[in-house]
């Protein structure tokens, strides 16, 4: 946590969080405008925002896209506030605040999040796929799948309705699963994009979450996955599901 209160200390770096903040998936040349800097400057603010995680990139082709990574915030709130009791509610609306407004950018993902968890790849992948594991971390949901490409890829709330639909686009066993998106209770939803990714490093697994058009979702994803995917690092490093307040 050091890295990124020290990351968050400079003025620089908070402005860029807030350009990113505002639209993500952005290059280094457009993250340079407006900040009257070296294009060297900007690059080595990214490098400390990325050391603490809270930017993480993806390639494509020539270019890389910088996106913000609220993971790391969720974890300090986890870390801060929830061993005190307090609601996680004033938080995570501050987190909605500060994403909401995000432009979709069809051509790219405009929502990613990484991290390393201290888990095997075959737990990771187990834990991504078996309802007895989902209901501890997903909102009490119990995933649906038989993984075929095509078949419907669905989480079930506790009373048995689907709380998230959509349907398996590719699967890569142990290392991907694609699929589609759409949050049935969202007023005017639309069917979106969801990538869970593992990769194995030691005794590590690094994973990311890209989620395509997340603003058309409207499905609340900026504070959502945070605090899903938090869950499913504790799980897989403490065995008990991450004991949060209430929502108020």
């Amino acid at each position: 946590m050091d890295a990124i209160f020290k990351a968050l200390s400079d003025p620089t770096r908070r402005q860029l969080l807030d350009t990113l903040r505002d639209k993500g998936g952005l290059t280094l040349t457009e993250l340079e405008q407006g900040l009257g800097m070296t294009r060297f400057g900007v690059m080595k603010h990214l490098k400390v925002l990325e050391e603490a995680s809270l930017v993480v990139t993806r390639r494509d082709g020539r270019f890389k896209y910088h996106y913000l990574n609220a993971l790391p915030i969720q974890e300090v709130a986890d870390r801060w506030m929830a061993p005190y009791g307090k609601p996680l509610a004033r938080f995570a609306l501050n987190i909605k605040n500060a994403l909401e407004d995000r432009q979709s950018m069809p051509a790219k993902p405009d929502y990613v999040l990484q991290t390393y968890i201290r888990t095997t790849q075959d737990a990771l992948w187990d834990a991504l796929i078996n309802p007895d594991k989902t209901e501890l971390y997903y909102y009490k949901s119990r995933i649906t799948t038989d993984l075929e490409p095509g078949s419907p890829f669905q989480y079930l709330g506790p009373d048995g309705k689907v709380m998230l639909d959509g349907e398996v686009v590719e699967v890569v066993p142990k290392t991907r699963i694609v699929s589609t998106f759409m949050p049935p209770w969202a007023k005017d939803a639309k069917l979106t994009r969801v990538t869970f990714e593992i990769e194995p490093i030691g005794e590590l697994c690094k994973f990311t979450l890209i989620h395509h058009n997340a603003a058309d979702s409207n499905s609340g994803a900026e504070t959502g996955w945070p605090l899903i995917v938090a869950g499913l690092k504790t799980l897989l490093e403490t065995g008990k599901p991450l004991n949060v307040p209430e929502m108020q």
